[in-house]
This record gives structure tokens, C-alpha cells and sequence, in this order.
């Protein structure tokens, strides 16, 4: 009867052994039940199938690699965007609208604009070439330029201005510039979205039109 005994209470213990080594094998997560105190363990199985080079690059062209926060303020402009921006731009084509616009963005042709010129200068800026509008004609000296936003992201960027435009890609960087008359320090309603140092958005009201470099 002992010899049972003893034989039943080693198989037991073999028993208990391999149950602990195979738990101790598996993913094991504990959960605790909050409403009486007890213990769950559950085993995640986990997937051994391996990421491919096509799906990593799937993945970088969804999800934008530069995810620096949006900055908001104002701030000087940088040399390199100083050298971008200055010169002469004309207005090449309609981008599109925020997703809020008044009747003065003239939807969905736009204000009447298209081969129009902008002049700017370091010490001097001029719109008067919109010449269909009165409302958008300004001549400055000495003017203020200032970054206000910077995005880091199409997604950000969306974020802030509410627009869905095509010149803005994935990972691109845009400066929101604003002009402003020196001698009273407001704004003008004539702004501007400098896109990679690269390509220049003018921004009137709610409406966008890309600008084509005249003259440096």
C-alpha cells in the first residue's frame, strides 16, 4: 500500500514539474479580477512570422518619420528661408480651399489672380500686381516677416490649417508666414506657406494658389 503511495505522489510531482516548466515556456500575462481579488493567467501565443522589407516599407509610407511637434509662435526668418522667399512670384495656378471658406474665397474657381505678381523684399514688400482687389493691395517698407507655425507633417499641417492640398506631402516641412506693416505692427490678409524651403503657397482668405518664381 505505501509502495502505491510513494509511486502515486512521485507522478504527482512529475506531473506538477513539466506543467510548471511548459507555463514557464509560454508568454504568460496575469489579470487580476478586481471585483473578488482572484488570479487569471492567460498564455498570448505569439506570432513567429517574420516582418518582410516590403511591409517595413509599406509601413514608412504611411506613418510620417518626422513627428517633431508643431511649433506655434512667432519667430524671425531663418537665412535660408530668407534666401528662398525674397524675389519675384507669380501666381501660377488654384490649389485649393480650407474646409471653411467665405463668399471672398470665390469658390471653387478662386479670386480672379492667375499670372498676377507678388513682390518681396527684405525691405520692401508689394501686392498691388492682385490688381482685381483693392482688399489685397499693399505696399510696405521696412515690412515684418514672421514664421508663426511650423509643421513637420501633412498630418499636423491639416491639423492647424483645416486644408487638404496637393502640393503637401507626407514628411513635408511648412512655414506659415505672415507679413506685417512695421509702422502700425498688423497683419496683412496676404499670407504665405513655404513648403521644404522648395515651393511657395499664397494664402488669401481660405484659398491657396501656387507661386512660380519671376526673379530672384
Amino acid at each position: 500500500m505505501r509502495g502505491k503511495m510513494r509511486e502515486k505522489v512521485l507522478i504527482f510531482l512529475i506531473v506538477s514539474i513539466l506543467s510548471a516548466y511548459l507555463i514557464g515556456c509560454s508568454n504568460v500575462s496575469v489579470l487580476k479580477n478586481q471585483d473578488d481579488g482572484t488570479t487569471i493567467n492567460t498564455v498570448e501565443e505569439q506570432d513567429s512570422t517574420p516582418t518582410t522589407v516590403d511591409e517595413v516599407k509599406e509601413n514608412d509610407n504611411i506613418n510620417p518619420t518626422n513627428s517633431t511637434e508643431p511649433f506655434v509662435g512667432r519667430m524671425a526668418l531663418d537665412s535660408e528661408t530668407e534666401n528662398f522667399f525674397y524675389g519675384t512670384w507669380k501666381v501660377e495656378k488654384l490649389l485649393g480651399f480650407a474646409n471653411s471658406y467665405n463668399d471672398a474665397s470665390e469658390y471653387p474657381t478662386g479670386q480672379k489672380i492667375i499670372n498676377d505678381e507678388i513682390v518681396i523684399n527684405k525691405d520692401s514688400f508689394s501686392s498691388k500686381g492682385l490688381k482685381n482687389y483693392s482688399d489685397y493691395q499693399y505696399e510696405l517698407k521696412n515690412p515684418i516677416y514672421e514664421i508663426t507655425i511650423i509643421c513637420y507633417n501633412e498630418d499636423d499641417f491639416y491639423r492647424n490649417f483645416k486644408m487638404d492640398l496637393p502640393d503637401i506631402n507626407t514628411n513635408d516641412e511648412i512655414k506659415a508666414i505672415q507679413v506685417s506693416d512695421s509702422s502700425t505692427g498688423f497683419g496683412i490678409p496676404v499670407g504665405f506657406l513655404v513648403v521644404n524651403n522648395d515651393s511657395l503657397i499664397l494664402e488669401l482668405e481660405a484659398t491657396c494658389f501656387e507661386l512660380k518664381r519671376v526673379t530672384d
